[in-house]
């Protein structure tokens, strides 16, 4: 195999993997949002004659296991344990989460609007980060010796909040940190596209320690790792939870298309590297294998994509003859211009188009362009509205997928387009 080593090291050092003032930068967002919570908590105690208290909190996912990497929109997640005495709180999870979320909206900021689901309360960041609190109860074991944990989801489930983290440590340390490195590799290559549906950081470190290859060199380490996964899910692709393994973590119909996409993906961008092993393979050759497979501008200049090749082609013609404003509700809140969202946009955002033609016109066009794979067939569209039509200016769309979309608004002087704006729409 070609060694690219030097350059390789230093793609995943100066645009990788996340400096140690960054990562102490979100631990203390962490500790900010549990002092929120237990602020929140209080002020609900006092006006619902309850006494909720969070007896520990936890690192947990990528912050925790220093895995996570850079990220241009700053869309980190931060996931933190909050742990109750199963004695102070009521049975129902529902009730549980809903106890959380109403403490959470009383002290976050009004934007960040916090919403309960499945495993998790989720508060979204206009500033692109979002942090889940997953949440937990323990108990006394029969012997009274040590502490029982279990977590709150659909129903209460065994699970001890310092779990995974303790298994990933052990196996990187064994690894020779290896497993860190080749996880933060993989979640960039994962990342490349944001309208790709690919597994999270905890398929992929689960998927890297088992498969992990360990070399002297650090490319030559990630191949082989990408490889063993791709032969491996050739064979079959469930994923367990560690330490013990008996609980699959592949949930739903969409779990299943993330590792199919994921067994799929590898095996075409491997295939593009096979040209490393080549006895003719140079520097150059070797520099474009790569960067075709994380297209990332460090390679060779690129620039690194974020809206597919047919969204970059939209433009906006003649500006000044019109103009969009777009507004946000997210989870029935009160709208915020589009312009104050640097980050991602939450989905079942609802969205407000409105047109101000400064031109004669006939009639107004309104074109979507979805992206991604979960837009599935779900990629164009339009609406054609004229003038005499009294909502003409005004569009409604959701924010339903995944990814980088558009949506262009054109107004028409018969069939000659007079003007077009193009406002893009980032969905997390």
């Amino acid at each position: 195999m070609f060694d690219l080593n030097s350059k390789f090291k230093t793609f995943y050092e100066d645009h990788i993997r996340l400096s140690e003032d960054e990562i102490r930068s979100l631990r203390e967002k962490k500790k900010l949002n549990v002092d929120r919570l237990k602020e929140g908590l209080k002020e609900y105690n006092e006006e619902n004659d309850t006494s909720y208290s969070v007896v520990e909190d936890h690192e947990q996912g990528s912050v925790a296991m220093r895995s996570v990497i850079q990220h241009e929109e700053n869309e980190y997640d931060i996931d933190v344990a909050v742990v109750f005495d199963k004695d102070s709180i009521p049975e129902g999870t529902r009730k549980v989460k809903a106890i959380i979320e109403d403490a959470l909206k009383r002290k976050v900021p009004t934007k960040a609007s916090p919403k309960a689901k499945t495993n998790a309360i989720t508060v979204e960041y206009a500033s692109g980060y979002h942090i889940d609190f997953a949440v937990y109860r323990r108990d006394w074991n029969i012997f009274q010796t040590e502490y029982e944990y279990e977590h709150c989801g659909s129903e209460w489930r065994e699970r001890h909040p310092k779990a995974i983290n303790e298994w990933f440590q052990r196996e990187n340390d064994q690894s020779t940190n290896n497993i860190r490195k080749v996880v933060r590799l993989l979640k960039a290559y994962c990342k490349k596209n944001s309208g790709w549906l690919m597994p999270g950081g905890l398929m992929l470190s689960i998927l890297t320690a088992e498969q992990i290859q360990n070399y002297e060199r650090l490319d030559r380490t990630f191949y082989e790792t990408a490889k063993a996964i791709k032969q491996r899910l050739e064979i079959h692709q469930d994923i367990r939870t560690p330490p013990n393994f008996r609980q699959s973590i592949i949930y739903k119909e969409k779990d299943k298309q993330k590792v199919k996409n994921l067994y799929s993906r590898l095996k075409k961008a491997l295939e593009k590297l096979e040209v490393l092993f080549d006895a003719n393979c140079d520097e150059d050759k070797a520099t474009d294998a790569w960067a075709e497979f994380f297209e990332h501008s460090f390679w060779n200049g690129n620039i690194q994509k974020g809206f597919s090749e047919a969204a970059d082609t939209l433009r906006d013609t003649k500006p000044a003859l019109l103009d969009v404003e777009t507004m946000v509700y997210v989870h029935r809140e009160k709208p915020v211009a589009l312009s104050e969202f640097p980050g991602k946009l939450p989905k079942d955002c609802r969205l407000e188009f409105r047109a101000f033609p400064r031109s004669p016109y006939s009639h107004i066009k309104w074109i979507i362009n979805n992206y991604g794979d979960e837009a599935g067939e779900d990629r164009n569209r339009h609406t054609l509205l004229n003038k005499f039509i009294t909502t003409h200016k005004r569009q409604e769309e959701y924010t339903k997928y995944r990814g980088s979309h558009t949506m262009t608004c054109q107004i028409h002087e018969g069939s000659r387009v007079v003007a077009q704006r193009v406002i893009r729409i980032n969905v997390q």
